[in-house]
């Protein structure tokens, strides 16, 4: 399904007026044999669509939070290939979409193609790779497009109007803007003018637009949202899971989606 289901996603939260929240988690924090578990819960808390992190030793777009959450799967020994076979075993029993967050280097060492096969085959929907800038796409491009996986791209916060513009137009699936810079992690506060940078990325969007990086609170979440279709929230959940505190995920996934308050 790929880019379709992604869309169809997004499509019914936004047009039942609620707004879409994507939570990040690790693959592998906790056992990856609690992986499926976790992405149900997820699914059943209201969540739009999963990101999930792959493990790896250099992650440079990631804060404290997902590295730490990163080291626990890697002590596990899980990688990128155990998280797709275990994707692929579980794929019948969920419904919602699964973007994985990778680096560019484990899927360099898995060979290209075979990684859009085994993608495929997991019922990955979407790619995130942090460390691949639009003028290297060329060497993946063509092999997830064969599969329909959407290549969501990072708009960032210190690219010119130019750059954000073509980044715009080409994601797949959500524009991912990056509400802060440097890496991920839970922040107090966002610059003053983030409204109107979401807003002219809206505009120019041919995908929804959600707001990543630092997202922590139901306040974060309601103040985002004015400006944008939703958000991605990592480091905080990352965090709540570890520590089982399931309760203030639902909590949270909820303030983007007060329809589903009463379903839940």
């Amino acid at each position: 399904m790929g880019k379709k289901k992604m869309d169809q996603a997004f499509k019914r939260v936004l047009e039942n007026g609620d707004k879409a929240f994507v939570p990040y988690i690790m693959a592998g924090d906790g056992g990856l044999e609690n992986l499926d578990e976790q992405l149900h819960f997820l699914e059943e808390s209201g969540a739009t669509v999963v990101e999930l992190g792959i493990p790896f030793s250099d992650p440079v777009a990631d804060g404290p939070v997902i590295q730490e959450a990163g080291l626990r799967a890697l002590q596990n020994n899980v990688s990128l290939r155990s998280v797709l076979d275990k994707l692929a075993e579980t794929k019948e029993s969920r419904n919602i979409p699964i973007v994985l967050m990778t680096y560019i280097n484990p899927i360099y060492a898995y060979g290209v193609k075979e990684f859009a096969q085994a993608c495929d085959r997991a019922g990955v929907d979407g790619l995130i790779i942090p460390d691949l800038p639009l003028e290297e796409e060329t060497i993946i491009v063509g092999d997830i497009r064969e599969y329909d996986i959407a290549l969501i791209r990072l708009a960032a916060l210190t690219s010119t109007k130019e750059r954000l513009a073509e980044i715009a137009k080409r994601t797949e699936g959500f524009l991912y803007a990056v509400t802060v810079t440097g890496t991920t992690g839970v922040r107090s506060s966002f610059k003053e003018n983030l409204a109107q940078h979401l807003q002219d990325l809206q505009k120019t969007s041919n995908a929804p637009v959600l707001a990543g990086f630092g997202v922590s609170t139901p306040e974060h979440v309601e103040e985002l949202t004015k400006s944008c279709d939703g958000v991605v929230v990592g480091s905080r959940i990352v965090d709540l899971l570890h520590k089982g505190d399931r309760d203030t995920i639902r909590e949270l996934i909820q303030s983007a989606r007060p329809s589903q308050k009463t379903k839940l």
